[in-house]
Protein backbone atom coordinates (compact mmCIF):
# COMPACT_ATOMS: atom_id res chain seq x y z
CA UNK A 1 0.00 0.00 0.00
CA UNK A 2 1.53 3.86 -0.47
CA UNK A 3 1.08 5.49 2.79
CA UNK A 4 -0.51 8.82 2.40
CA UNK A 5 0.19 9.71 6.01
CA UNK A 6 2.16 13.21 5.41
CA UNK A 7 2.34 14.86 8.84
CA UNK A 8 1.41 15.44 12.06
CA UNK A 9 0.23 18.75 12.88
CA UNK A 10 -0.06 20.53 15.79
CA UNK A 11 -3.87 21.42 17.10
CA UNK A 12 -3.34 25.40 17.64
CA UNK A 13 -0.40 26.20 15.59
CA UNK A 14 -0.69 24.10 12.90
CA UNK A 15 2.95 23.59 13.16
CA UNK A 16 4.30 20.35 11.52
CA UNK A 17 6.31 17.70 12.31
CA UNK A 18 7.09 14.43 10.88
CA UNK A 19 5.68 11.11 11.01
CA UNK A 20 8.40 9.21 12.14
CA UNK A 21 10.00 9.00 16.01
CA UNK A 22 7.54 8.66 18.83
CA UNK A 23 5.53 11.61 19.64
CA UNK A 24 3.35 13.14 22.69
CA UNK A 25 1.95 16.90 22.62
CA UNK A 26 3.35 19.53 20.92
CA UNK A 27 5.63 21.99 21.67
CA UNK A 28 2.66 24.21 22.70
CA UNK A 29 1.66 21.36 24.75
CA UNK A 30 -1.44 20.54 22.29
CA UNK A 31 -2.53 17.42 21.15
CA UNK A 32 -1.16 16.29 17.05
CA UNK A 33 -3.54 15.11 14.70
CA UNK A 34 -2.27 12.87 11.73
CA UNK A 35 -2.88 14.71 8.45
CA UNK A 36 -3.25 13.14 5.10
CA UNK A 37 -2.83 14.15 0.80
CA UNK A 38 -6.71 14.01 0.48
CA UNK A 39 -6.29 15.14 -2.49
CA UNK A 40 -4.08 11.91 -3.82
CA UNK A 41 -6.55 10.03 -1.83
CA UNK A 42 -9.20 11.33 -3.72
CA UNK A 43 -7.49 10.71 -6.89
CA UNK A 44 -6.58 7.31 -5.92
CA UNK A 45 -9.54 5.59 -4.38
CA UNK A 46 -13.22 6.34 -4.48
CA UNK A 47 -16.06 4.73 -1.28
CA UNK A 48 -16.78 2.55 -4.02
CA UNK A 49 -12.63 0.76 -3.32
CA UNK A 50 -14.39 -0.39 0.07
CA UNK A 51 -16.81 -2.92 -1.28
CA UNK A 52 -14.79 -6.65 0.05
CA UNK A 53 -12.57 -5.34 2.37
CA UNK A 54 -11.65 -6.62 5.42
CA UNK A 55 -14.49 -5.37 8.23
CA UNK A 56 -12.50 -3.99 10.73
CA UNK A 57 -11.30 -0.46 10.85
CA UNK A 58 -8.29 -0.96 9.22
CA UNK A 59 -10.74 -1.09 5.73
CA UNK A 60 -10.24 2.47 5.66
CA UNK A 61 -6.36 1.92 5.86
CA UNK A 62 -5.47 4.83 3.14
CA UNK A 63 -6.63 7.23 5.81
CA UNK A 64 -5.17 5.99 8.98
CA UNK A 65 -1.53 6.93 9.93
CA UNK A 66 0.44 3.77 8.59
CA UNK A 67 3.64 4.62 6.95
CA UNK A 68 4.88 2.29 4.39
CA UNK A 69 5.94 -1.07 5.75
CA UNK A 70 3.98 -0.20 9.17
CA UNK A 71 2.36 -3.30 9.86
CA UNK A 72 -1.14 -2.64 11.80
CA UNK A 73 -2.16 -4.72 15.86
CA UNK A 74 -5.77 -5.42 15.09
CA UNK A 75 -7.99 -7.58 16.54
CA UNK A 76 -10.78 -6.95 14.30
CA UNK A 77 -12.02 -3.51 15.75
CA UNK A 78 -14.24 -1.61 14.41
CA UNK A 79 -17.30 -2.00 12.08
CA UNK A 80 -19.67 -2.46 14.73
CA UNK A 81 -23.53 -2.28 14.19
CA UNK A 82 -25.67 0.37 14.21
CA UNK A 83 -28.80 -0.94 15.89
CA UNK A 84 -32.42 0.61 14.48
CA UNK A 85 -33.60 1.44 17.69
CA UNK A 86 -37.65 2.06 16.48
CA UNK A 87 -39.13 1.60 20.20
CA UNK A 88 -36.59 3.24 22.04
CA UNK A 89 -37.08 6.20 19.20
CA UNK A 90 -40.75 6.46 19.56
CA UNK A 91 -40.93 6.13 23.53
CA UNK A 92 -37.99 9.20 23.70
CA UNK A 93 -39.99 11.04 20.81
CA UNK A 94 -37.20 10.68 18.34
CA UNK A 95 -37.87 9.40 14.92
CA UNK A 96 -34.71 7.43 13.03
CA UNK A 97 -32.78 6.90 16.45
CA UNK A 98 -29.95 4.74 15.79
CA UNK A 99 -27.29 3.29 18.24
CA UNK A 100 -23.56 2.85 17.44
CA UNK A 101 -23.04 -0.30 19.25
CA UNK A 102 -19.17 -0.23 20.79
CA UNK A 103 -19.89 -2.63 23.11
CA UNK A 104 -19.04 -5.79 20.88
CA UNK A 105 -15.91 -4.62 20.16
CA UNK A 106 -12.52 -7.45 20.88
CA UNK A 107 -12.24 -5.86 24.56
CA UNK A 108 -15.96 -4.62 24.86
CA UNK A 109 -15.81 -0.95 24.42
CA UNK A 110 -14.61 1.85 21.49
CA UNK A 111 -11.74 1.82 23.48
CA UNK A 112 -10.52 -1.01 21.68
CA UNK A 113 -10.39 1.02 18.20
CA UNK A 114 -7.95 3.85 19.78
CA UNK A 115 -5.41 1.71 21.50
CA UNK A 116 -5.13 -0.72 18.16
CA UNK A 117 -3.88 2.80 16.62
CA UNK A 118 -1.52 3.61 19.59
CA UNK A 119 -0.43 0.42 19.85
CA UNK A 120 0.55 0.34 15.97
CA UNK A 121 2.56 3.64 15.54
CA UNK A 122 4.01 2.77 19.13
CA UNK A 123 5.39 -0.46 18.18
CA UNK A 124 6.38 0.69 14.31
CA UNK A 125 8.62 3.14 16.58
CA UNK A 126 10.43 1.03 18.57
CA UNK A 127 8.79 1.56 22.06
CA UNK A 128 8.84 -1.93 24.14
CA UNK A 129 6.64 -0.29 27.10
CA UNK A 130 3.59 1.44 27.44
CA UNK A 131 1.86 3.19 30.33
CA UNK A 132 -1.97 5.01 30.61
CA UNK A 133 -4.07 6.53 32.69
CA UNK A 134 -7.24 4.99 32.67
CA UNK A 135 -11.27 4.91 34.49
CA UNK A 136 -11.21 1.51 33.65
CA UNK A 137 -11.86 0.32 29.51
CA UNK A 138 -8.66 1.91 27.85
CA UNK A 139 -6.66 0.14 30.43
CA UNK A 140 -7.82 -3.28 29.51
CA UNK A 141 -7.77 -2.54 25.46
CA UNK A 142 -3.88 -1.32 26.10
CA UNK A 143 -3.41 -4.21 27.65
CA UNK A 144 -4.82 -6.54 25.11
CA UNK A 145 -3.20 -4.63 21.89
CA UNK A 146 0.52 -4.38 23.87
CA UNK A 147 -0.07 -8.47 24.12
CA UNK A 148 -0.99 -8.69 20.73
CA UNK A 149 2.27 -6.87 19.68
CA UNK A 150 4.59 -8.09 22.29
CA UNK A 151 4.82 -5.18 24.48
CA UNK A 152 4.79 -4.71 27.83
CA UNK A 153 2.00 -2.27 29.48
CA UNK A 154 1.50 -0.65 32.78
CA UNK A 155 -1.81 0.34 33.49
CA UNK A 156 -2.45 2.98 36.04
CA UNK A 157 -6.41 2.74 37.52
CA UNK A 158 -8.21 4.67 40.10
CA UNK A 159 -8.42 2.58 43.46
CA UNK A 160 -12.05 2.42 43.39
CA UNK A 161 -12.09 1.25 39.37
CA UNK A 162 -14.69 -1.79 39.27
CA UNK A 163 -12.80 -4.72 39.63
CA UNK A 164 -13.79 -6.50 36.38
CA UNK A 165 -11.61 -3.72 34.59
CA UNK A 166 -8.67 -4.56 37.34
CA UNK A 167 -9.12 -7.97 36.54
CA UNK A 168 -8.96 -7.91 32.54
CA UNK A 169 -6.24 -6.17 32.40
CA UNK A 170 -4.26 -7.89 34.57
CA UNK A 171 -5.18 -11.00 32.60
CA UNK A 172 -3.48 -9.86 29.56
CA UNK A 173 -0.39 -9.33 31.12
CA UNK A 174 -0.62 -5.58 31.95
CA UNK A 175 1.15 -3.92 35.01
CA UNK A 176 -1.63 -2.40 36.72
CA UNK A 177 -0.70 0.18 39.80
CA UNK A 178 -4.29 1.63 41.77
CA UNK A 179 -4.36 4.97 42.90
CA UNK A 180 -5.59 6.74 45.15
CA UNK A 181 -7.50 9.67 43.52
CA UNK A 182 -8.61 9.87 39.81
CA UNK A 183 -7.48 9.72 36.30
CA UNK A 184 -5.70 12.71 36.36
CA UNK A 185 -3.75 11.59 39.60
CA UNK A 186 -3.02 8.15 37.55
CA UNK A 187 -2.14 10.62 34.38
CA UNK A 188 0.68 12.90 36.59
CA UNK A 189 2.23 9.54 37.57
CA UNK A 190 2.50 8.45 34.20
CA UNK A 191 4.18 12.08 33.61
CA UNK A 192 6.05 11.57 36.31
CA UNK A 193 7.34 8.31 35.99
CA UNK A 194 7.77 7.71 32.06
CA UNK A 195 11.23 8.99 31.33
CA UNK A 196 13.03 7.44 33.95
CA UNK A 197 10.86 3.66 33.30
CA UNK A 198 10.77 4.16 29.84
CA UNK A 199 7.41 4.42 29.01
CA UNK A 200 5.87 5.59 26.14
CA UNK A 201 2.66 7.87 27.28
CA UNK A 202 -0.57 6.81 25.60
CA UNK A 203 -2.73 9.38 27.56
CA UNK A 204 -5.54 10.29 25.87
CA UNK A 205 -4.80 12.65 22.96
CA UNK A 206 -1.28 13.08 24.20
CA UNK A 207 -0.04 10.93 21.63
CA UNK A 208 -1.32 11.30 17.62
CA UNK A 209 -2.70 8.02 17.23
CA UNK A 210 -5.44 7.27 19.35
CA UNK A 211 -7.92 9.60 17.53
CA UNK A 212 -7.30 8.00 14.67
CA UNK A 213 -8.77 4.73 15.82
CA UNK A 214 -11.71 6.19 17.18
CA UNK A 215 -12.65 8.47 14.29
CA UNK A 216 -13.49 5.53 12.30
CA UNK A 217 -16.90 5.50 13.88
CA UNK A 218 -17.44 8.37 11.84
CA UNK A 219 -16.11 6.72 8.42
CA UNK A 220 -18.62 3.88 9.35
CA UNK A 221 -21.31 5.63 10.38
CA UNK A 222 -21.67 7.36 6.91
CA UNK A 223 -21.22 3.75 5.38
CA UNK A 224 -23.41 2.20 7.01
CA UNK A 225 -26.30 4.53 6.13
CA UNK A 226 -25.18 5.13 2.35
CA UNK A 227 -23.19 8.17 2.96
CA UNK A 228 -25.46 9.91 4.11
CA UNK A 229 -24.68 11.54 7.40
CA UNK A 230 -27.46 11.40 10.83
CA UNK A 231 -28.57 14.86 11.90
CA UNK A 232 -27.27 14.79 15.23
CA UNK A 233 -24.69 12.75 16.98
CA UNK A 234 -24.95 12.15 20.63
CA UNK A 235 -21.94 11.22 22.50
CA UNK A 236 -21.08 10.31 26.15
CA UNK A 237 -18.25 12.60 26.82
CA UNK A 238 -15.25 11.91 29.15
CA UNK A 239 -11.45 12.49 27.41
CA UNK A 240 -13.63 13.44 24.40
CA UNK A 241 -11.33 11.31 22.12
CA UNK A 242 -14.32 9.71 19.62
CA UNK A 243 -16.12 13.24 19.52
CA UNK A 244 -13.12 15.08 18.46
CA UNK A 245 -12.24 11.75 16.09
CA UNK A 246 -15.78 11.67 14.78
CA UNK A 247 -15.65 15.59 13.78
CA UNK A 248 -12.51 14.89 12.10
CA UNK A 249 -13.54 12.39 10.21
CA UNK A 250 -16.41 14.16 8.85
CA UNK A 251 -14.23 16.59 7.73
CA UNK A 252 -12.22 14.43 5.69
CA UNK A 253 -14.99 13.07 4.11
CA UNK A 254 -16.12 16.37 2.74
CA UNK A 255 -13.02 16.99 1.35
CA UNK A 256 -12.50 13.47 -0.13
CA UNK A 257 -16.40 13.87 -1.82
CA UNK A 258 -17.69 10.77 -0.21
CA UNK A 259 -20.37 12.69 2.00
CA UNK A 260 -22.21 16.20 0.77
CA UNK A 261 -20.18 19.23 2.21
CA UNK A 262 -21.70 21.41 4.38
CA UNK A 263 -23.95 18.89 5.93
CA UNK A 264 -22.25 17.77 8.85
CA UNK A 265 -24.24 16.44 12.39
CA UNK A 266 -24.87 18.97 14.99
CA UNK A 267 -22.82 16.94 17.85
CA UNK A 268 -24.17 16.76 21.70
CA UNK A 269 -21.86 16.05 24.52
CA UNK A 270 -23.34 14.42 27.82
CA UNK A 271 -21.43 14.70 30.69
CA UNK A 272 -22.81 13.65 34.66
CA UNK A 273 -23.37 16.31 36.47
CA UNK A 274 -20.60 15.50 39.21
CA UNK A 275 -17.95 15.97 36.36
CA UNK A 276 -19.31 18.33 33.58
CA UNK A 277 -15.82 20.51 32.72
CA UNK A 278 -17.05 20.35 29.11
CA UNK A 279 -20.64 21.64 30.28
CA UNK A 280 -19.74 24.31 31.67
CA UNK A 281 -17.34 25.65 29.58
CA UNK A 282 -19.66 25.46 26.83
CA UNK A 283 -22.36 26.97 28.77
CA UNK A 284 -20.37 29.90 29.89
CA UNK A 285 -18.63 30.64 26.46
CA UNK A 286 -15.07 29.56 27.41
CA UNK A 287 -12.81 28.15 24.94
CA UNK A 288 -11.36 26.10 27.31
CA UNK A 289 -12.08 23.82 30.48
CA UNK A 290 -11.37 24.59 34.13
CA UNK A 291 -10.72 20.80 35.83
CA UNK A 292 -13.62 20.05 37.57
CA UNK A 293 -13.38 19.82 41.42
CA UNK A 294 -14.20 17.01 43.61
CA UNK A 295 -15.20 14.90 40.41
CA UNK A 296 -17.93 11.94 41.34
CA UNK A 297 -20.11 9.95 39.45
CA UNK A 298 -21.17 6.39 38.87
CA UNK A 299 -20.20 6.44 35.38
CA UNK A 300 -16.56 6.04 35.69
CA UNK A 301 -15.96 6.43 32.25
CA UNK A 302 -17.14 10.19 32.24
CA UNK A 303 -15.37 10.50 35.38
CA UNK A 304 -12.44 13.11 33.44
CA UNK A 305 -12.18 15.94 35.39
CA UNK A 306 -9.67 18.04 33.51
CA UNK A 307 -9.27 16.94 29.48
CA UNK A 308 -6.08 17.83 27.18
CA UNK A 309 -8.19 18.16 24.40
CA UNK A 310 -11.16 20.27 25.71
CA UNK A 311 -10.61 23.11 23.42
CA UNK A 312 -10.99 20.50 20.60
CA UNK A 313 -14.48 19.35 21.82
CA UNK A 314 -15.92 23.18 22.69
CA UNK A 315 -14.60 23.44 18.89
CA UNK A 316 -16.38 21.12 17.57
CA UNK A 317 -20.05 20.98 19.70
CA UNK A 318 -20.04 25.10 18.38
CA UNK A 319 -18.42 24.65 14.59
CA UNK A 320 -21.56 22.04 14.39
CA UNK A 321 -24.48 23.50 15.86
CA UNK A 322 -24.21 21.38 19.21
CA UNK A 323 -24.78 21.57 22.14
CA UNK A 324 -23.57 19.97 25.49
CA UNK A 325 -25.84 18.85 28.64
CA UNK A 326 -25.04 17.04 31.95
CA UNK A 327 -27.48 14.37 33.95
CA UNK A 328 -27.74 13.06 37.50
CA UNK A 329 -26.55 9.68 38.43
CA UNK A 330 -30.01 8.88 39.07
CA UNK A 331 -30.82 9.89 35.72
CA UNK A 332 -28.16 7.49 34.14
CA UNK A 333 -29.08 4.74 36.24
CA UNK A 334 -33.00 5.33 35.66
CA UNK A 335 -32.19 5.44 31.67
CA UNK A 336 -30.24 2.33 31.42
CA UNK A 337 -33.04 0.24 32.55
CA UNK A 338 -35.20 2.46 30.06
CA UNK A 339 -33.02 1.44 27.27
CA UNK A 340 -32.72 -2.10 28.39
CA UNK A 341 -36.59 -2.22 28.40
Amino acid sequence: MTSFFTHLECTRTGSHYNVDGLHNLSAEGAPLFARYDLDAVRHTMSRDDLAGREINMWRYRELMPLRDGDQEITLDEGFTPLRTATRLGDWAGIPGLLIKDESVNPTGSFKARGLSGAVTAAAARGARKLAIPTAGNAGGALAAYAAAAGLESYVFMPQDTPSAFQIEARSCGAHVELVDGLISDCGRIVGERKEAEGWFDVSTLKEPYRVEGKKTMGYEVAEQLGWELPDVVIYPTGGGTGLIGMWKAFEEMEHLGWVEPGHRPRMVSVQAEGCAPIVRAFDSGAESAEPWQDARTVASGLRVPGAVGDFLMLRALRESGGTAIAVSDDEVLAASHDFAR
